[in-house]
């Protein structure tokens, strides 16, 4: 049970997490903080320091200036921190910065976990469109928001610069006679009005061409689901600043488990550290119409190196007629060719950004004695070979490990 001190639990934003959390069987609300009374199923305080209720995390929905109220108590107490209000000044940013040393504290410019899929979407469009595309933010929110622009348009801006090479200088909306568009700027414009609740697009605008990713929040309870789950994460975590992302990648660092059986794998050593050697050898490959994977060079004692791939199991004559010859041609070379192995993959989205996932993998396969034969990784995809022998444990424990 993660028991929950909601500060501001007086506002629209607190009445939400108090009726979200009555809702959550795990999370626990045992005290509120604010100056104004409100009906509470709970004791309410005007302050932190005045509060004698024992939690584990404390939800700040507040103003930025609460902060250095809060801060000390909290920093006393131990208690964990998911810091959902926005508009902090860099000196505010630089004291939770500080306090994360020495506190496990959940941060977000948006607390809605959509947004954050809206966040990979607008850095992998970035990347795919490059620097021919101008790129457009606009955000719009209630009459009663006071910070602009919000947290939520900078965080979407600093994503588009994360899948550019040259980041892009952000321009706060545009006035005057002398306002062309210069390249390499973003522009980031507000909207207030009304009762919107939260909408945000960012915009690629290229030659005859415009695509915009947009998203919607029409209820603050999005917002209140959001830092309740931040607050059952981050209980227990040792000190740091963790994210939506961290906590969204965590969930999906291993999500698809894939089988390629019918494999072989097929390793030289011993091999003169030549390229235009190895060149020659896939080049052989190629002409025999072998199709290789999971290619690997190691070593380079002594002037030698030792090279593995896999092949179908299909064309193992093929490739052992290459690879023979090649052998014969430079007697030094020590061949084996395994037959029945098994290319298990595990990928998921969350992988680049969580570590230890590896180690997760193959300390699953060691402690059920799986050999490895072969390891190829990219950003979020962990590829291995094994005996198909071990497959069916192999899978049923990788599922188990990361509840797939």
């Amino acid at each position: 049970m993660t028991r929950v001190i909601i500060h501001g639990c007086s506002g629209r934003m607190g009445a939400a997490l108090t009726e979200m959390a009555a809702q959550m069987a795990d999370i626990r609300v045992v005290a509120g903080i604010d100056v104004q009374a409100s009906e509470r199923p709970y004791p309410i305080y005007p302050t932190l320091a005045s509060c004698p209720v024992e939690a584990d995390v404390l939800i700040d929905f507040s103003t930025p200036q609460a902060l250095h109220q809060w801060a000390p108590v909290a920093r006393e107490r131990g208690l964990a921190l998911v810091a959902a209000t926005t508009g902090y000044s860099k000196e505010e940013l630089a004291l939770v910065d500080k306090l994360s040393h020495e506190l496990a504290i959940f941060r977000s410019g948006n607390m809605s976990l959509g947004i954050n899929v809206v966040q990979q979407l607008v850095k992998e469009a970035s990347k795919v469109l490059g620097e021919q595309y101008d790129v457009e933010i606009i955000e719009r929110h209630h009459r009663e928001k006071k910070d602009a622009p919000s947290g939520t348009a900078q965080m979407l801006a600093d994503s588009v610069n994360e899948g550019r090479v040259e980041r892009l200088e952000y321009v706060y909306g545009r006035h005057g006679t002398e306002t062309k568009r210069q390249r390499g700027e973003l522009g980031i414009h507000s909207v207030r009005g009304g009762t919107i609740v939260g909408d945000h697009e960012v915009s690629f605008y290229g030659k005859d061409e415009a695509l915009t990713i947009s998203h919607q929040i029409t209820s603050r309870q999005v917002f209140a689901t959001g830092a309740l789950y931040g607050a059952r994460y981050i209980a227990g975590k040792k000190a740091g600043v963790y994210s939506m992302a961290d906590m969204v990648t965590e969930r999906s660092a291993v999500t698809t488990l894939l089988a390629q059986r019918e494999q072989a794998l097929i390793s030289l050593e011993h091999i003169p550290r030549d390229m235009a050697l190895i060149t020659e050898l896939y080049g052989s490959l190629a002409e025999s119409d072998v199709f290789i994977d999971m290619i690997s060079h190691t070593g380079a004692a002594n002037g030698y190196i030792a090279i593995s791939f896999t092949i179908n199991e299909g064309d193992i004559k093929k490739a052992s007629e290459v690879v023979r010859a090649f052998q014969s041609a430079h007697g030094e070379v020590s061949l084996n060719i395994s037959a029945g192995i098994t290319k298990l993959t595990v990928e998921g989205p969350g992988m680049e950004l969580q570590s230890g996932v590896a180690h997760r993998v193959f300390s699953t396969m060691a402690m059920a004695d799986i050999p490895i034969f072969a390891v190829t990784t990219s950003e979020s995809k962990i590829a291995y070979a094994i005996y198909s022998a071990d497959v069916t444990k192999a899978v049923a424990l990788i599922k188990e490990e990361f509840a797939i």
